[in-house]
């Protein structure tokens, strides 16, 4: 017979299994992104998945919510990767399925990481019914890598594949693009982050790095593919192009200093973006790291078309 005491106990235990079940739903609410293994998505021969947190040397490696990290090998001495310029289609919210271009099959393409003074090789294979390039936004590179087509190179024309090659001497959060009917391509989704580590330990340490890419689009009631005419009246905001109740959370830990790689490149609109309940920094742009002395405490970052800004907030800062 199951006395009172053992119902109310096994009650307690369901209901807290319950709820852990539950809080770990909402974390994975948003469905894994696909992931480029060895020889999909036209990989390289022979190319392995290097652990991504290798890319940075001795820093935590980047998280971008509903994305991934591309992943690389080492080739003659450079620390190699392969984007495949593509048509993807994108669930930017449960039910909300969107006809998009992307990198490696997804949009934003997967965050590229690196450290300064990396020598780096990108393979980048088109995939797309017409020609494309990969400018590098930020990065400082020769002429000729500068992926600008028509001025510092043919473009690549479907089925091509092209190598860019060159020594990364910055650090920072970078984002790359096409440079190439860029209208279009840009407003059909395709764009990622660069981020190169710095080569030395950073002060204050990050515990949890996150990277984000706002987007805005125009897809009309009953369609599912963006119209890259519209210029101002959007009707979608898109965090790494998921619309809430679609997005990821931040996952953190009390006490943890949190850095986010917030990127604008699609929108014409600069976006404030604001953190409820939570004090922050500005502590970088695409320009480079902010000096101590010149970070303010605020709540709320303007990020402007083109550019990017790293904000952090806890661990021991008492103002943030």
């Amino acid at each position: 017979m199951i006395t009172r005491r053992q119902m109310l106990k096994a009650t307690t235990m369901m209901l807290g299994g319950a709820g852990l079940l539950g809080a770990a739903r909402r974390i994975g609410a948003a469905p894994p992104m696909k992931r480029m293994a060895p020889g999909a998505h036209g990989a390289m021969p022979g190319m392995a998945e290097h652990a991504t947190t290798t890319a940075g040397g001795s820093h935590g490696r980047v998280v971008t919510p509903d994305g991934s990290s591309l992943p690389w090998k080492w080739e003659g001495g450079f620390k190699t990767f392969h984007l495949v310029a593509e048509p993807v289609k994108r669930e930017f919210a449960p039910g909300l399925v969107v006809n998009c271009w992307g990198y490696n099959g997804q949009t934003p393409g997967p965050t590229i990481e690196a450290q300064e003074g990396d020598r780096v090789r990108i393979y980048v294979t088109n995939k797309l019914p017409e020609p494309t390039s990969v400018h590098w936004h930020g990065v400082l590179v020769p002429n000729g890598m500068d992926g600008v087509s028509g001025l510092t190179q043919r473009a690549i024309r479907p089925g091509e594949t092209f190598k860019y090659e060159f020594t990364l001497r910055q650090h920072g959060t970078q984002m790359y693009h096409p440079h190439f009917d860029e209208m279009v391509q840009m407003a059909m989704g395709m764009m990622g982050f660069f981020v190169i580590h710095p080569r030395g330990p950073e002060e204050p340490r990050v515990d949890r790095d996150f990277a984000i890419m706002l987007s805005e689009w125009f897809v009309k009631p009953g369609a599912a593919t963006p119209d890259p005419t519209v210029m101002s009246d959007f009707n979608l905001l898109t965090f790494n192009s998921r619309v809430f109740p679609g997005t990821e959370p931040l996952v953190v830990r009390r006490g943890q200093r949190v850095r986010i790689r917030i990127g604008n490149l699609s929108s014409m609109d600069a976006h404030p973006i604001h953190l409820h309940g939570h004090n922050f920094r500005t502590t970088g742009t695409d320009g480079g790291r902010i000096p101590t002395s010149a970070q303010l405490p605020e709540t709320t970052a303007r990020v402007p078309v083109g550019t990017t800004r790293d904000v952090e907030s806890g661990g021991d800062c008492p103002e943030c």
